[in-house]
Parts: structure tokens; C-alpha cells; sequence
């Protein structure tokens, strides 16, 4: 039997869904250095509608076990993009060589 878990519920406020979505993903690459925290999990939902929730990475398994690290739904093929700086994002996935 598997020691149990818990899941931290951290209630933050946006204005409108794409709001929400950009605190989502701004809130979850700030912890991203954390271990436990579940990048690819994250959600939002109207604060009225918590049971509807709307998926903020698109998380899909890509090649060598990474995930991909893009905006639900995204167009294009699933890869870990280069952030405006330059900087790769590796939000729980390593960069390719």
C-alpha cells in the first residue's frame, strides 16, 4: 500500500479565464524548481463552476519520457519552446541535445 498523499488547493483570483490561464501558468513555472509540484496537472476553473476545469499545459508524453510543456490546446507539434528571453523552458522536461 502506497503512503498517502495530499493535494494542496491554493485559491487565487483572476478577473476573466485568460487571466486565470496566464496567473496559472506565471504561478506554476515560479514553483517549477519545486519536486512536488505537478507542473502538468494545473487547472482553472469559475470560482461557481470549480467541478469545470480548464487545462493551462497541454502535458502530453513527447520522446525520452519529457512532457510537453505548451499551452492546452496549442497549434503545432508538441516540443519544449524557447521563452521570449531566450531562455529554454524546461517546466519539468530536460532540453534536447
Amino acid at each position: 500500500m502506497s503512503p498517502a498523499r495530499f493535494v494542496v488547493h491554493l485559491p487565487v483570483v483572476a478577473a476573466d479565464l485568460p487571466a486565470g490561464l496566464r496567473l496559472a501558468r506565471a504561478i506554476t513555472r515560479a514553483l517549477g524548481f519545486l519536486p512536488e509540484v505537478d507542473g502538468g496537472g494545473t487547472t482553472v476553473s469559475a470560482e461557481d463552476a470549480q467541478g469545470v476545469r480548464h487545462w493551462v499545459f497541454c502535458d502530453r508524453l513527447l520522446d525520452g519520457g519529457r512532457r510537453c510543456p505548451r499551452p492546452a490546446d496549442h497549434d503545432g507539434a508538441c516540443n519544449a519552446p524557447l521563452r521570449p528571453t531566450g531562455e529554454w523552458n524546461t517546466m519539468g522536461a530536460e532540453r534536447p541535445r
